[in-house]
């Protein structure tokens, strides 16, 4: 069986692409595995776009391993935030530390946290911050994803495609599943977070899914 790695080491993330990727997988008998299998590092992420730290991840895990390599970059862009998270939404909290005084007030409590929580903590702290009043319970947001396809490290064509979710943060967190922001993400049209829907709910609507979908054409299945 032939393995394409999977520029991540979160399952749930590895599970959204298996589960997209399902007929290419079965047709051309593949195996979707984590780089954190392999002991792959994840790289830097210099770049402000999406679609640059995509494929600086996919190049990476390909010349690490030999393998063809796919790799997302995707986070949540707050409208009253002026697009934060972005590109920093998976160091939101980390980059806070470092940059933000007003991190430090809450550095203690947040010792305990996962990374995860920490991140969707710390964005709940800073629409409240900068609204105009504290008892909010939504915000205009949407989720944005690039995935990157490489055949080899130097692959001279390397495919890249984009997909949005458009949303509201909301202020109370609701659900189980998902990861990362999902769980204040909600999606108005079916009144659901994203940590509430099932694999393929989330894989119908979501940024990762309409991504995946291009993906899945340019490959021409």
């Amino acid at each position: 069986m032939t393995r394409w790695v999977l520029a991540s080491s979160n399952a749930g993330k590895l599970r959204e692409f298996q589960h997209a990727l399902a007929p290419v997988l079965q047709k051309w008998n593949l195996e979707l595995i984590n780089q954190s299998d392999l002991g792959v590092q994840s790289p830097d992420e210099p770049f402000n776009t999406f679609e640059e730290n995509a494929l600086v991840k996919a190049r990476h895990a390909s010349r690490i391993t030999g393998l063809p390599a796919l790799a997302d970059d995707s986070g949540v862009c707050v409208k009253g935030l002026g697009g934060s998270p972005g590109v920093r939404s998976a160091r939101y909290w980390g980059d806070a530390l470092l940059e933000s005084p007003r991190a430090h007030e809450y550095e203690e409590d947040f010792r305990v946290l996962s990374v995860d929580e920490a991140n969707l903590k710390w964005l709940l702290l800073e629409i409240g911050h900068h609204q105009s009043s504290r008892e909010w319970t939504e915000s205009d947001a949407e989720y944005r994803a690039a995935i990157a396809f490489v055949r080899h490290h130097e692959d001279a064509q390397p495919i890249i495609v984009t997909g949005v979710w458009p949303g509201k943060i909301i202020s109370t967190p609701r659900g189980e599943g998902g990861f990362g922001y999902d769980p204040i993400f909600l999606d108005p049209a079916v009144g659901l977070t994203a940590a509430e829907m099932t694999v393929a709910q989330k894989q119908s609507l979501s940024h990762r899914g309409r991504a995946l979908r291009q993906l899945l054409e340019a490959l021409a299945l």
